[in-house]
């Protein structure tokens, strides 16, 4: 299994497909996947049989996975590539546009 450049928490923006442009948090990672959740981003509607949680059912909006390579890590408001350098002993991310610690 490949190690993602993106984490839960890390604010991205949207580089390609229907929702280009589009910033929002990370909420999940799929590991297996490649994929991410964003906050607000890729809206799909789901059909939701009554439940205990949702005694109504109906049509429940939630965001939906986006490929890993779609999105690009947003560091002081401009997107950067990310890398990894070692500072001691401890393996941290660091920016390439800056080749500060993320």
């Amino acid at each position: 299994m490949a190690k993602l450049k993106i984490k839960s928490g890390d604010t991205v923006r949207v580089l390609a497909g229907d929702h280009k442009g589009e910033e929002g948090k990370v909420v999940k990672v799929i590991i297996a996947k490649n994929r991410a959740i964003v906050e607000g981003v890729n809206m799909v509607s789901k059909h939701a049989k009554p439940s205990a949680e949702n005694p109504q059912g109906g049509i429940v909006k939630k965001e939906a996975s986006i490929h890993i390579s779609n999105l690009g890590l947003i560091e002081n408001g401009a997107t950067v590539r990310v890398g990894y350098k070692m500072e001691g002993d401890k393996k941290v991310r660091v920016s390439k546009k800056t080749d500060k610690a993320i």
